[in-house]
């Protein structure tokens, strides 16, 4: 009994460090790949975007919703879902899949519905002038909340994404 638990813990200790690189990782693929189909450059990792973001996080569980940070200089995507059953990739994916909805244009004329939220993320995302990136993920007991936050900000009027 002694092994099995010692194992587990060990396990643990290793993993925690990797879920942190995890959502790097996944999260940087899925914006990358977007930006890479638009002749966009990549992404880097900010950890003092993914500490900004932790924050802003932790807020949200108090609120219980999805509401942006009026403080934020930096642009901020905003995901809820239900705790524990959605992964890295499928959070960052619904921002991507808002491309089909996409129009290329000068900012806020890229959505073929008119309304440029329904492509607000992904322009986000693709956003060519936008070098970095940082997030962070918290739970409530029955939200996961996600917030990146992006560095320089995208969907800026008058301009084009790329």
């Amino acid at each position: 009994m002694r092994l099995i638990v010692f194992a587990v813990a060990a396990v643990l200790a290793i993993a925690a460090p990797a879920l942190a690189d995890d959502m790097q990782d996944q999260i940087l693929a899925v914006h990358n790949a977007e930006r890479a189909a638009v002749g966009a450059p990549p992404l880097v990792w900010s950890d003092k975007l993914a500490a900004d973001a932790q924050v802003w996080a932790d807020h949200l569980t108090t609120v219980g919703g999805l509401v942006h940070d009026p403080d934020n200089p930096n642009g901020e995507n905003l995901w809820m879902g239900s705790q524990d059953s959605y992964g890295y990739t499928e959070m960052a994916q619904t921002w991507a899949d808002e491309k089909a909805y996409f129009t290329y244009g000068t900012f806020p004329d890229v959505s073929s519905d008119g309304n440029w939220a329904d492509v607000g993320h992904y322009t986000q995302m693709i956003w060519s002038g936008t070098t970095e990136i940082g997030c962070a993920r918290t739970s409530d007991g029955t939200w996961d909340y996600l917030v990146c936050r992006y560095s320089p900000a995208g969907n800026v009027i008058d301009e084009k994404p790329y």
